[in-house]
């Protein structure tokens, strides 16, 4: 059996592909809800949000749905729905907020197609983590064309040059995405909280 450091090697090694804008992105979320949403305990599944790069229309982004999921207990969906989605082939992860194994955890999860490529990622979440100012970037760039446009080119660039290396890949944007949630922060929470942070179940 594949060991925990095996499989996070593993991941970490798969290639960097940054592609043109998939207008099929939206629907594979909303596929991929309905599906959590259909598998999963009523009592522990919260928002189901699309965030990240295929979530913004006309981003370049890697060909992978990002679903960002509040749980009402980080300890129960290690318990009862890691099983589950192992049980369908997904791979599991307890996996560090910030840093290489920092405190807080979350649940992440990886979906493959059936050739093996990653199809989603799946980030499960208590309500108070911090990833949900990530759907504050995402409505920033919806808003903000020229920073989306921006941000494309970055990971065009970045891709290329970390192919091989997703970790550093992910680092080196770092300090775009700092700078516009800031912005996103500001803008959405002063002076009034204008941004639609999430559907609820349904």
């Amino acid at each position: 059996m594949e060991s925990l450091q095996e499989k996070v090697a593993r991941v970490v090694r798969e290639e960097v592909a940054v592609v043109p804008y998939d207008p099929r992105w939206p629907r594979l979320f909303e596929e991929e809800k309905r599906h959590l949403l259909s598998c999963l305990p009523a009592d522990l599944v919260r928002r189901v949000e699309h965030f990240g790069s295929t979530a913004v229309p006309g981003l370049a982004a890697k060909p992978i749905v990002d679903i960002l999921v509040e749980v009402t207990s980080l300890e129960a969906t290690r318990v009862r729905i890691a099983p589950i989605l192992e049980a369908q082939g997904y791979d599991s992860f307890w996996r560090p907020t910030w840093g290489d194994d920092g405190a807080p955890f979350y649940a992440w999860f990886i979906k493959r197609g059936p050739d093996g490529r990653r199809t989603h990622h799946i980030h499960m979440v208590e309500a108070e983590f911090e990833h949900w100012d990530r759907l504050l970037f995402r409505d920033y760039l919806i808003e903000h064309p020229e920073l989306a446009r921006e941000y494309g080119r970055l990971k065009l660039r970045l891709s290329a040059e970390f192919r091989k290396d997703r970790i550093a890949y992910t680092h080196a944007k770092d300090d775009f995405i700092r700078r516009v949630t800031e912005a996103a922060q500001c803008h959405y929470r002063d002076p009034w909280p204008q941004t639609s942070l999430g559907s609820a179940r349904k």
